[in-house]
């Protein structure tokens, strides 16, 4: 099931890999057709590569994990 809780834990696996790079990120809201809005903070926030961050990495791992989960979207 596709909840605020579920996708948050989710994040958590991801959230290393950020912080390594100077980054972190914030899970904003979850809604029920399966969108995830995050916000990239620190250095991924402001990096040119960040929307290739956002779509092929923590998108596509948390579609892997949780298959509820349709997009992932910068707010």
């Amino acid at each position: 099931m596709l909840t605020f809780e579920t996708v948050n834990k989710a994040i958590q696996d991801v959230r290393p890999s950020l912080k390594a790079d100077g980054g972190d990120i914030e899970l904003l809201s979850v809604n029920e057709n399966g969108k995830v809005t995050v916000r990239l903070k620190g250095a991924c926030g402001s990096c040119p590569m960040a929307t290739i961050t956002l779509k092929q990495g923590v998108e596509a791992y948390l579609k892997k994990v949780i298959p509820e989960v349709a997009e992932v979207v910068q707010g």
